[in-house]
């Protein structure tokens, strides 16, 4: 079985939000689109406590950028975003939300970020969307949205190492670039381990 999963397709993530992504609102008339043509459409949310330790704001003298050790990880510090239940938390107000069949919320334990929509960063605890994906025998996976060299490509790399069939849709997606090159450097990590780049167009085909 085939599933789309759509990546922090939040209002803080696109244009005018807390951590924009640069043309991120681009992606949600595809979104829209490619939700039609599945039969399971999962999304993930970041869904930080207001108290989150990935937030610049909760380190004296830190700033969004810094690079610190967080519990035995390392940790960018971010601006606030996708605080639980805030205006930027909720997804893109165009997003056709009643296609999506389940949500998986994660970047819920204030000592630990997670990109992954399956993992936090540390592997310490799963969020249950590789079981949910499982037990609708899921075996083959579709992944878009923002960021690419962020939160989509961790997920996809952990989608791989969970032995998924895992493809990336290219122009779904959107990146950062907080230092140039993220974005390619992400795209080659992905390529590497096995994901299959491709575009929405061909999903859309007919």
């Amino acid at each position: 079985m085939k599933a789309l999963l759509l990546i922090d397709l939040q209002i803080d993530f696109c244009p005018g939000g807390a951590l924009e992504v640069p043309q991120g609102d681009q992606v949600i008339d595809l979104a829209n689109q490619l939700m039609d043509q599945f039969e399971l459409v999962v999304a993930t949310k970041d869904w930080h406590p207001a108290d989150h330790e990935s937030f610049a704001a909760n380190h004296l003298w830190r700033r969004p950028g810094d690079v610190i050790e967080l519990h035995g990880l390392e940790q960018i510090l971010w601006v606030m975003h996708c605080v639980q239940d805030s205006f930027g938390s909720q997804f893109h107000p165009q997003l056709q939300t009643d296609k999506i069949n389940h949500i998986v919320y994660k970047g819920t334990d204030k000592e630990i970020d997670s990109y992954s929509g399956f993992f936090d960063n540390g592997h310490r605890q799963a969020t249950g969307l590789e079981a949910y994906l499982r037990d609708k025998g899921v075996t083959e996976l579709y992944i878009m949205g923002l960021a690419t060299d962020y939160c989509v490509k961790f997920s996809v790399l952990d989608a791989l190492s969970c032995g998924f069939e895992t493809y990336l849709i290219e122009d779904g997606c959107r990146g950062i670039d907080l230092t140039p090159g993220d974005v390619q450097a992400a795209m080659d990590a992905m390529v590497q381990k096995g994901a299959v780049v491709m575009q929405s167009e061909e999903l859309l085909v007919g």
